[in-house]
């Protein structure tokens, strides 16, 4: 691979040609992070909407607005194959991207495991988990096994997904260098047949099981993201531009409530979101507008990945003070959710800068090159006076290795 490669943008966008020094040192993408945000808040309006905060027209309105919001999982598994795939290294060994991929994700996920924990053992209308249930949790393997895939902290069950991912990644990685652009957009397309097949055989009852937890089941998916970013990186990407693809992902969302609940959601938003993810790293390339990019939602974004990860926990306990689905009118409904929000999001800012940096920086921490053991010379005068020490570079640790504040996609 060339260590300078010309970007060209789309003939329709009009933009100047971006050169790109290294692939081992990608531009940020601020706007993939707000976006990551705007995912993380459609999943936490969708768990307010499934605990009753609101009834009667207020209800109708949440549910209208965020009862398709089990879709900001999709967007979020395509999104940690975008990000990945575009912050990969070169010559990158497996072990070495796992472990930064463990540094990003595992503590969080840990300490709100026990969180969880305490409140199953603690609090009221909280089922108490089995010691294998718990053990698959902590290993990031409930997603397999129905029974065990909303035990603990259930929102951990896309993380277990995102873990088969990881794994699977550096063959993806090497398969994909080697296919080219065509090649890419093949995989690509077999991805979004992979998508509707599975959709097809769950909607008409093939298996006794919903595929829609099976890690293996959204593959597809992360696979998808990763072939929009190879094409980026190739600049032979012609998707449209950011707002045309924001509104194919919005009338994607909206049309979810019209099929099967489940997997078969994936199928009304999967163009949508495939579009948009690259729309909005060609708009950040060339310095085009986009509200994604603005500080406030980076930085939301980077809290985006603990708020997931935290939220469905604040509801939970809430309900050993609300009871569950209480049903509140509009006002009082909109306080409650107001409240639940800011001890959430403050809770997600606490794992973050108290958990998941200090972790990330710990676990990645190099240890400082061994000095050389000096061997006497028998001879004192063989070594010319004044000669400089010699000087061995430490190459300093590169943060989790994403290119993108705040890290990969969500649980990336």
């Amino acid at each position: 691979m060339t260590t300078a490669t010309t970007r060209t943008p789309p003939a329709s966008s009009g933009a100047p040609t971006v050169r790109l020094s290294s692939p081992a040192v990608q531009p940020s993408l601020p706007s993939l992070t707000g976006l990551r945000w705007m995912a993380a808040l459609l999943v936490f309006g969708l768990h307010v909407h499934n605990f009753g905060y609101f009834g009667g027209t207020g209800g109708r309105l949440v549910s209208w607005g965020f009862g398709a919001g089990a879709s900001g999982v999709s967007f979020f598994f395509l999104l940690s194959g975008f990000v990945l795939t575009w912050s990969a290294r070169p010559r990158d060994r497996a072990l070495a991207f796992w472990r930064r991929r463990i540094a990003r994700v595992y503590p969080v996920h840990l300490v709100t495991l026990a969180v969880a924990l305490v409140m199953a053992h603690t609090l009221t209308h909280q089922a108490r988990p089995t010691a294998h249930q718990t053990l698959a949790n902590a290993l990031l393997l409930h997603s397999w096994w129905r029974p065990w895939w909303q035990t603990l902290n259930p929102v951990s069950w896309s993380l277990a997904c995102e873990a088969f991912f990881y794994a699977a990644f550096p063959a993806l990685i090497s398969l994909l260098r080697r296919l080219g652009a065509r090649g890419s957009t093949a995989l690509g397309g077999l991805s979004v047949a992979a998508v509707m097949v599975l959709a097809w055989a769950e909607a008409h009852h093939w298996w006794d099981r919903s595929v829609y937890s099976l890690p293996a089941a959204r593959l597809p998916e992360f696979v998808l993201g990763a072939v929009t970013a190879r094409l980026v990186l190739l600049g032979r990407w012609r998707g449209p531009g950011l707002e045309a693809s924001l509104a194919l992902a919005v009338i994607g969302y909206f049309l979810v409530p019209q099929v099967t609940p489940g997997y078969s959601a994936t199928v009304c938003t999967i163009a949508g979101f495939a579009l948009l993810i690259p729309a909005a790293a060609v708009a950040d390339l060339h310095g085009l507008p986009s509200l994604w990019r603005h500080r406030r939602m980076v930085r939301l974004g980077e809290l985006s990945f603990a708020f997931y990860m935290i939220h469905l926990l604040v509801l939970r306990a809430a309900t050993s003070v609300l009871g569950t689905k209480p049903r509140f009118g509009v006002l009082t409904g909109t306080a409650v959710t107001t409240a639940a929000f800011a001890v959430a999001l403050a809770l997600s800012w606490t794992l973050y800068e108290g958990v998941e940096r200090p972790a990330r920086r710990l676990l990645l921490r190099r240890r400082p090159a061994r000095r050389p053991q000096t061997i006497p010379s028998p001879e004192p005068e063989a070594v010319p006076a004044g000669q400089p020490e010699a000087v061995f570079p430490v190459r300093t640790a590169s943060g989790d290795g994403t290119g993108l504040p705040g890290g990969g996609g969500a649980g990336a």
